[in-house]
């Protein structure tokens, strides 16, 4: 489709057929006049020639240069947004959700249309994103909203609050495009009513389906996933399960299919995974599908521990309920992978939980295997019996596999130390691990093994009856600990293994596994830290500084779904882990309903593109044509061929004929300072490299003497390296390694003074898996053939935190990371009354560090930061203290170590004491 910004200029070309006329006039036909003398002339040859006539072609040619001009003048555009011009204010509406991360850089595109076509119209614009705590709408210029929508982004949970968000809309009418992401969500109908009262609504929909993954289920020794999507065509997607290898590297542990048939809004797959497997695995997720809610986090319920269950006595035969494991070996069964035989046969298999039930004693050799095991980070679970209160066990001094020592018998109704009647089990302290439970009234005790008043005995009593009387008590040892029960496993003392109280105290000591989502009651009494977050592509990050939650919320969201203020990912209690997921069991997936006479459009952006520019050249090229034509329609250039010469030199530059790209490139680089990055051959980590140079060049311009020129892009094997001082080489898992003669011009670039940063931007995770990562592995490969010395973290008086500013500090988008620089002169010593030493010699010609530098100094054209640093204002300190660092190493680079004179000691002092 075409369109005009002035149409009325194409009455213009009404004046062309006048055009042909006085053309065709211009030069005037001879007059024929008989004269005799004439014929003398023959055989001459006149130098000079006049057509009698201008050529049909060259006409064309002149009309056609005049009709391009015309046309050009009157601003042509291809491909216009075809919708009805609107005056009034506009608002932007985008779900901004995990169901619109799938197509995300495609609404952000239609946005930014809209914005300019707004602009063009003079209407003002407000954008809202409903994933956002509801705040005042506020209508502004087209042009101010550009910079805040490109840095939106999806967020891992659904939209909400859409009734706060009605009720918070402008007085005045105003015009509404929504971006939807065709799913209805609880309250959508109230904010949809109130936008139709306030003007026309226009909904944007995108074609991609919208595919969910539910969280995984353990039945019948089978992992269980669902999938969940709208209804529509059969389909066809990959299921993958990741978490780390026994080396810690994460990567894909199994994989498995899914079919939807037509119209099916379900699809179900089953993996069969040893236990071993099964309890590595971290997340699952739908393969191509780039959302938080196509990914399901594991947590407590999926890795089903190996427990062995030990009695002190022989099974009764014909009397299940009075063995002392029965309620054990039921409480556990569902939940839990129980090993069987003797304690010196289960501790080689490394169970995670060994509980002996009425197990008294215990040989030398079974003593210090146990031990040995507790030590490594076992749970040694202990009940009490007839067994074990008629021992001498842990009575004079203190078993090392005992949390307390033991009174001599025990006490029972009707015995010298009677209760009278059974006791009920005290409130849990708020430091138990059973803090929170409700304690059912029927649940009683009456018998018990007591234990000897200590000075350590209320701290690690974690239960205790109403009289105060200790009835489970607790002990560390090394990375493991030991639990004592003083009732029995069975009914024969207590209740307790009657109730459902027993199953969830079982729970809370991290002994079994809950199958089922646990509820608000299960996580209650605790506070739960984030570990791991999603964002709304479904990728993890560290949680960072984010505080903990309430168990009471984090049940509510565990049915209501994750919202601002509590993010999908990983929380954890102590020992227990509960994963938040942006799709729960009963998470509903519903098509989106709009009401009769809304617009629908889709999210492709058809990009305009105005035709003026290419109309004006080629009638400037038609006219240049034309003077070439004239020339030699008279006579005045003798053939083609010259012709064809003239035409070069007017349309080819002289200096594209002389250079040659390369050759341009160094000019380029040779104009002032110019930072570099080495293209990885990842497009999108290139456009970040790029975006952080431009942000670093920006600062200095504004900071310091240092005026840089826009960055480059260098490539290894083609390019020159001597013209630059400075490459930032980010390191990806498939850059490729750098040949023969790269590796040559690297080394010759670092021996003459030039300095590379390597940032391998895994600061996230480098923490936690020191070189394993696939970046460290391939800075690893690369760095082997790079003349490199030795190396050391960056000590604290080394002239890189002080060469313009003064750090300690060195963070990008990730803080806290080791910087390493050349290993400094072990010789070097303090001048006397000097705090720093004296490192007068050279420039490090290396940085390697993790923490992602050029996403925390990217900025785009407009000067607005790509990516978020941290949180809220503390992200921004950080951003700030990385641009400082950035500056310091340029500095660095330009100036050596003129910060390392002993002349600016006292400068330096002064500033240290402000």
């Amino acid at each position: 489709m075409l369109a005009f910004t002035t149409p009325w200029l194409l009455w213009g070309l009404i004046a062309l057929p006048i055009l042909w006329l006085l053309l065709r006039a211009i030069p005037p036909a001879p007059i024929r006049r008989r004269f005799p003398a004439v014929a003398l002339l023959l055989g001459l040859t006149d130098q000079d020639r006049q057509a009698d006539k201008t050529p049909w072609w060259l006409l064309l040619l002149r009309a056609l240069a005049v009709a391009a001009a015309i046309i050009g003048f009157s601003g042509p555009v291809l491909n216009p947004e075809n919708r009805a011009a609107g005056t009034g204010p506009l608002l932007i509406i985008l779900d901004g959700g995990w169901a619109d991360a799938r197509d995300w850089p495609a609404r952000i595109e239609k946005a930014n249309s809209l914005l300019a076509e707004a602009g063009r119209s003079g209407r003002t614009v407000a954008v809202i994103r409903l994933t956002d705590l509801p705040q005042p709408v506020e209508f502004q210029n087209a042009e101010a909203w550009t910079g805040r929508l490109a840095a939106m982004e999806p967020q891992p949970f659904a939209p909400q609050a859409f009734e706060e968000w009605s009720k918070i809309l402008p007085e005045s009418a105003f015009d509404s495009y929504w971006f939807s992401d065709g799913l209805d969500h609880p309250g959508r109908d109230v904010l949809l009513t109130a936008l139709n009262t306030k003007g026309s609504l226009t909904a944007f929909l995108s074609p991609r389906p919208v595919f969910a993954l539910r969280p995984a289920v353990y039945e019948d020794g089978k992992i269980t996933l669902t999938a969940a999507r709208l209804p529509s065509d059969t389909a066809d997607l990959d299921l993958i399960a990741r978490g780390p290898d026994p080396s810690g590297i994460d990567r894909e542990l199994a994989r498995g299919s899914l079919h939807f048939d037509a119209n099916a809004a379900e699809a179900k797959a089953s993996l069969d995974l040893p236990p071993e497997l099964r309890n590595r695995v971290t997340r699952f997720e739908l393969l191509g599908q780039r959302s938080a809610g196509a990914v399901s986090l594991t947590d407590d319920s999926l890795k089903r521990r190996k427990i062995a269950v030990i009695g002190g006595t022989a099974d009764r035969e014909g009397l299940p309920l009075l063995q002392p494991t029965y309620y054990l070996r039921q409480a556990l069964t569902p939940v839990a992978d129980l090993v069987e035989g003797g304690l010196s046969d289960v501790i080689p298999a490394n169970p995670d939980v060994i509980i002996l039930a009425d197990v008294a004693k215990l040989t030398p050799a079974e003593s210090d295997s146990l031990l040995e095991w507790v030590n490594k980070g076992g749970l040694l679970l202990r009940f009490a019996g007839p067994r074990l209160a008629a021992s001498e066990l842990s009575r004079a001094e203190e078993d090392p596999l005992m949390p307390v020592r033991l009174r001599e018998g025990g006490r029972s109704v009707g015995g010298t130390m009677s209760w009278g009647e059974p006791k009920t089990l005290a409130p849990f302290p708020e430091d138990s691990p059973f803090h929170g439970l409700s304690i059912p009234d029927d649940v009683t005790v009456t018998e018990q093994v007591l234990a000897q008043p200590d000075p350590t005995l209320t701290e690690r009593t974690i239960a205790a009856l109403a009289d105060g009387t200790p009835l489970v008590t607790r002990k560390e040892i090394g990375a493991g600990q030991v639990v004592l029960v003083h009732v029995t496993a069975n009914a024969e003392w207590s209740s307790l293994p009657l109730s459902g109280l027993f199953v969830q105290m079982l729970e809370r000591l991290a002994v079994s596994t809950k199958p089922a989502q646990p509820n608000a009651q299960d996580l209650a009494g605790l506070t739960w830290v984030p570990q791991k977050v999603m964002d709304g592509y479904g990728v993890e990050r560290d949680a960072g500084e984010i505080a903990g939650v309430e168990g009471e919320k984090l049940g509510k969201a565990l049915v209501s779904g994750p919202g601002p203020g509590l993010p999908a990912g990983l929380y954890a209690s102590a020992d227990r882990k509960v994963a938040l997921n942006v799709i729960g069991a009963q998470t509903p997936i519903t098509a989106a309903t709009w009401p009769a006479g809304t617009v629908i459009e889709g999210i492709a952006a058809v990009k305009a593109q105005a035709l003026k520019g290419i109309l004006l050249t080629a009638a400037m090229l038609m006219l240049a044509l034309d003077v070439l034509a004239a020339l030699w329609v008279s006579g005045r250039i003798g053939s083609i061929a010259r012709t064809a010469a003239v035409m070069l030199a007017l349309f080819v530059p002289h200096d594209a004929r002389a250079q040659v790209p390369n050759d341009i490139k160094a000019l380029e680089a040779t104009r002032g300072v110019v930072l570099a990055y080495v293209r990885t051959g990842d497009a999108a980590m290139d456009q970040v490299s790029e975006a952080g140079l431009r942000g670093l060049s920006d600062q200095l311009w504004l900071r310091t003497a240092v005026e840089p020129e826009t960055p480059m892009s260098i490539d290894l094997e083609n390019d020159d390296l001597a013209f630059y001082p400075f490459l930032y080489w980010p390191i990806t898992p498939n850059q490729p390694v750098p040949s023969t003669a790269a590796y040559a011009k690297l080394n010759r670039f670092l021996r003459t003074g030039g300095m590379i940063m390597f940032d391998t931007r895994d600061g996230d995770i480098a923490g936690l898996s020191g070189d394993n990562t696939p970046e460290g592995q391939t800075l690893q490969l690369i760095a082997s053939g790079l003349d490199i010395p030795p190396l050391e973290p960056m000590p604290k008086d080394h002239v890189l935190t002080r060469s313009f500013y003064l750090l300690q500090d060195f963070p990008g988008r990730f803080a806290g990371g080791t910087v390493w620089v050349e290993a400094s002169d072990p010789e070097a010593e303090k001048a006397e009354g000097m705090p720093f030493r004296n490192l007068n010699d050279g420039v490090t010609p290396v940085i390697i560090g993790s923490a992602d530098w050029a996403s925390a100094w990217a900025t785009d054209p407009d000067g607005v930061p790509m990516f978020p640093v941290g949180r809220g204002y503390a992200g921004e300190d950080q951003r700030e203290i990385s641009y400082r660092f950035g500056i310091n190493v340029i500095m660095h680079v330009l100036t050596g170590n003129y910060k390392s004179d002993q002349v600016h000691v006292p400068a330096l002092l002064e500033r240290l004491g402000e």
